[in-house]
């Protein structure tokens, strides 16, 4: 589905919303930083899935991939500001 990196950045603004959505909660940078960290973890799927020879060639699996990526990066982003917190 998303050709290059224009296609993941745009299913990382989607999957940002999305995992904001799943994971919901008071994060310090607020929505602005989230769907940043959607379009790192967009970015990182993708990178993964081509470094081991998956096809996310369907756009369920594209965004599927995307929203888990958003998903982890959101929840180690939390641990580490809770760790910077203390």
């Amino acid at each position: 589905m998303p050709d290059g990196i224009i296609g993941w950045l745009l299913i990382g603004l989607v999957a940002g919303a999305l995992g904001k959505f799943i994971m919901p909660g008071k994060d310090p940078g607020g929505c602005f930083v989230t769907i940043l960290i959607g379009i790192a973890g967009a970015l990182l799927a993708g990178f993964v899935a081509q470094s081991a020879g998956v096809g996310l060639d369907g756009f369920w699996r594209s965004y599927g991939a995307a929203t888990l990526g958003a998903i982890v990066l959101l929840a180690l982003y939390r641990l580490i500001i809770a760790r910077r917190v203390r």
